[in-house]
């Protein structure tokens, strides 16, 4: 279909149909919001990026001490404890302040 070209004597095109006009209103508010999107995004990422990441105190015990014949395979703190694994599948709680063993299990 050809582009309307007004008539030389001076008439204007007829107007477009109300499905092109309903097309163009929709891509229009379809592309604002669109760059509305990538605005709100871009400016939560420099926020959160740009801010310090807070700072966790992790305040261990003077020393923990492992009974005879096990090495520590993994080390976990929590609120109040310090949980060691060890290599003979015991679990030991250690009290976070004192370094003072509270409670052991085994995992068999």
């Amino acid at each position: 279909m050809p582009d309307p070209q007004p008539d030389p004597q001076g008439d204007t095109p007829p107007p477009p149909p109300p499905d092109l006009r309903f097309l163009r209103v929709l891509v229009t508010t379809l592309t604002a919001v669109l760059i509305l999107g990538i605005i709100a995004i871009v400016t939560l990422l420099f926020i959160r990026l740009s801010s310090p990441a807070p700072r966790v105190a992790l305040e261990l015990p003077e020393t923990v001490t492992l009974p005879e014949g096990t090495t520590a395979t993994a080390v976990t703190l929590t609120g109040d404890h310090v949980v060691v694994v060890t290599d003979t599948d015991a679990v030991l709680f250690f009290d976070r302040e004192s370094g003072a063993l509270r409670h052991s299990l085994t995992v068999e």
